[in-house]
């Protein structure tokens, strides 16, 4: 047996100091500040097993956030990674640039037989911005080709994320990922989202929604009816922190598009595959849109894949003579991708996902409810596996932190210390100060258990810290 000690470290310690050098000095990371890791060692995470992982030391965390949203039914499933070594070994790539293949085409079929309504077309892409981007592109391309070209403009919400490409930036409403990258795809314009927690009306639940679809419309006159494509909104916000709408809002969002023939996009990206305990978001909020954006959790991270879904009236100018969509990617349908994303999907039948998400929600609400006895949590909102809560300043007057504060409390204090204490989620401050999770969606009460405790902890001590500077 070797010497598990190499210069005085454990093999493991040697090993993560030289990947953490070595990512300092190759590894450009996603949406992150290089500069805070010139001295510090860059977290790498090398295993997962269900709901947890463990970084190149050998320490052991619950990830809460799905790794982005993504790992809806776990870490390390082998049956998904055998299903992608068989295809890979049978027809590793092709693109479905005028050919078919039978993963793409199961897949396709799969997908349509769960989406609501008449959404029966499938365009595979390789994730969420090119799905965002490529719904936008086929909005614009369906009205010249029904003989509507000035229709081109989108409208979408104010601090929603919709993606990183121009086009998806452009529909993204969060100032500062858009700043650096202006002038951006001309066309997109916003409307207000539908955070109550602030809002005058907040409580009034009608009301509320009243003045939503108010300002949609509004904004659609401002920008003129005739010259609107679509418009874009998530069932559940994820910028500025899981912002649910209220009853009725997208059932009469709905009815404001089909009276000024636009086009309504359901951003699922995030909230399809069982995010909120149904397939698709649309059907937890009783809506039938025109397209439906999603990646993510389609392939439940084993492989990348986005798609856009779309009601058979969007594909049906492209079906005869010489029309077609004069869009596509290298990578979008993949086979490999294709046939991990068939998998995925079966097994959620196959282990009734939906059912867990259903059994655990209202379990899942209360323990991060209980926490609103800690005077830093303001706000719980979310639905299915997939919540937030909003810090505060002053739970009397949900006076909310400065920027400043804010980076002392989620950089400088929350993200270490929830990593420290073995608790992926997401502290982010896109709208205000919020604490992200989103749990696989094969958690159970152990693992809701944890994340309820170690938020309990960590708040608290969040607040004695603030309280002192």
């Amino acid at each position: 047996m070797g010497d598990p000690m190499t210069d005085g470290q454990p093999s493991s310690d040697r090993r993560a100091a030289e990947l953490s050098e070595l990512a300092r000095r190759h590894l450009w990371m996603h949406f992150t500040r290089l500069g805070a890791y010139a001295e510090a060692e860059v977290p790498t995470i090398v295993r997962g097993e269900g709901c947890y992982l463990w970084d190149a030391r050998g320490k052991r965390y619950l990830d809460a956030l799905s790794g982005l949203f993504t790992v809806q039914l776990g870490h390390g499933r082998r049956d998904l990674a055998e299903v992608a070594g068989r295809q890979a070994a049978e027809l590793a790539y092709f693109p479905i640039w005028s050919y078919a293949h039978p993963p793409a085409v199961e897949l396709a079929t799969k997908l349509a037989q769960l989406a609501p309504g008449d959404l029966n077309r499938v365009f595979f892409t390789s994730g969420g911005s090119e799905a965002v981007e490529s719904a936008w592109k086929l909005a614009r391309q369906y009205f010249r080709a029904v003989g509507q070209p000035q229709r081109y403009k989108v409208i979408a919400r104010e601090v929603a994320y919709h993606g990183t490409s121009l086009g998806a930036l452009a529909l993204t409403g969060v100032t500062g990922l858009r700043t650096p990258y202006e002038p951006l795809t001309p066309g997109a314009a916003h409307v207000p989202n539908t955070n109550r927690f602030r809002h005058p009306l907040g409580d009034d639940e009608k009301a509320f929604c009243d003045w939503l679809i108010t300002a949609t419309e509004h904004r659609i006159l401002f920008e003129g009816p005739e010259t609107v494509a679509a418009v874009f909104a998530e069932p559940v916000q994820n910028a500025g922190g899981c912002l649910t709408p209220p009853a009725d809002y997208f059932p009469r969002l709905r009815d404001l598009c089909d009276r000024y023939g636009i086009l309504l996009v359901s951003d699922e990206v995030i909230c399809a595959y069982g995010r909120l305990g149904t397939m698709f978001g649309a059907e937890r909020y009783g809506f039938l849109p025109d397209m439906i954006t999603t990646a993510k959790g389609l392939t439940s991270g084993y492989s990348p894949l986005g798609a856009v879904i779309c009601r058979d009236r969007i594909a049906e100018p492209f079906l005869s003579g010489t029309a077609s969509f004069l869009h596509g990617f290298t990578f979008g349908g993949h086979p490999v991708s294709c046939a991990v994303g068939l998998r995925n999907l079966e097994l959620f039948a196959e282990e009734d996902v939906l059912g867990n998400v259903a059994r655990h929600t209202e379990g899942f609400r209360e323990r991060l409810e209980a926490l609103r006895d800690l005077p830093i949590v303001g706000d719980v909102r979310g639905e299915g596996y997939f919540f937030a809560l909003e810090l505060v300043a002053d739970p009397d007057t949900k006076q909310t932190f400065s920027r400043e504060e804010c980076e002392t409390l989620l950089r400088g204090f929350l993200s270490p210390r929830l990593y420290d204490a073995g608790l992926i989620c997401r502290t982010d401050d896109r709208g205000d100060p919020v604490v992200v999770l989103s749990p696989p969606l094969v958690a159970g009460d152990a693992e809701l258990d944890r994340i309820g405790e170690t938020l309990r902890t960590v708040l608290a001590e969040a607040w004695t810290v603030m309280r002192e500077d």
